[in-house]
């Protein structure tokens, strides 16, 4: 089968296409013919070398942790799931034309594949550090570097939860943020000012690492309502840097049930194949995303 590898760290050019094994599914796994796989911005900080507790690389590696695809072995003591179904889920080296996952779904009616492949980590990470912060209902929750999967996840589902949100973007992705509920503006200079003249702050989340995590401490006035995915730095400041997942199945589940209610809606910005993942990567560290990017397969 044709897998995305890398035998050391370093940059986009260190992904290869490669001919490889084809991997099969373990107890407790199923394994899919991947039609579809989600790029995160963990995969290519996996890929640079930097530590993540949670996800330690031995190389060779291969890349990715989402995928949508068709059930095509199913391991030992899995009920409820079989050969043919359609899922969307979390496992390892998803960037293939088969993958194991080791938390998974049914896909929700009315999804493409391309459209499932960008929901499990974004939904998991946006439920989590939204109960990481304590946020509740009324009070407004900042969101810094909104636009991309995460920030769509978070602000969806804190609109659904009556946490209202102010969300920080570059100029071309203010309508976006609008259009998902959030009261919008831009970074860079001044943006603390104009944050602060759009209401009170009571907790925050920096999903872009761009350097912001003291003007998010000043603006809520507590280091632990503020949770960084981004920003490896965080905790020198108090702050609570979130990069161990919670539980996958449920947040799925949760998910298919956003979506079931017209509750959760993320775009896909641009597909790309798996000749093309340099390119995905290099397009995910450059930021600005609207949505989601994925690799078709």
């Amino acid at each position: 089968m044709k897998k995305v590898s890398f035998a050391e760290f370093g940059g986009p050019e260190v992904l290869q296409l490669i001919d490889a094994e084809e991997p099969h599914a373990g107890p407790g796994q199923i394994r899919v013919a991947v039609r579809a796989a989600g790029v995160n911005p963990v995969d290519w900080r996996v890929r640079e070398g930097q530590v993540l507790g949670a996800h330690p690389t031995r190389l060779p590696s291969g890349v990715g942790l989402d995928a949508a695809g068709v059930v095509d072995e199913v391991g030992a003591g899995v009920e409820g799931i079989e050969a043919g179904d359609h899922v969307f889920g979390e496992g390892v080296s998803t960037y293939a034309e088969f993958a194991v996952l080791t938390a998974w779904a049914r896909m929700p009616g009315g999804l493409t594949f391309e459209e499932a492949a960008g929901y499990p980590s974004v939904v998991e990470t946006a439920l989590r550090i939204i109960g990481e912060t304590g946020v509740r209902a009324g009070q407004t929750l900042l969101v810094s570097g909104a636009s991309g999967g995460v920030g769509s996840a978070v602000l969806q589902i804190a609109r659904d939860r009556g946490i209202p949100v102010i969300g920080t973007a570059g100029a071309a992705n203010q309508d976006y943020l609008r259009s998902l509920g959030a009261l919008a503006t831009t970074y860079g200079d001044g943006w603390v000012e104009r944050v602060r003249r759009l209401g009170r702050v009571d907790a925050a989340l920096d999903l872009a690492g761009s350097g912001v995590i003291r003007e998010l401490v000043e603006l809520t006035g507590d280091p632990r309502k503020v949770v960084s995915i981004a920003d490896l730095g965080a905790p020198q400041l108090g702050v609570l840097f979130s990069g161990v997942a919670g539980s996958v199945p449920d947040a799925l589940a949760e998910a298919a049930a956003l979506i079931a209610r017209g509750k959760l809606h993320i775009p896909v910005e641009k597909s790309y194949t798996l000749a093309d993942a340099a390119a995905a990567h290099a397009d995910s560290q450059a930021g600005h995303t609207r949505g989601r990017r994925v690799i078709v397969i």
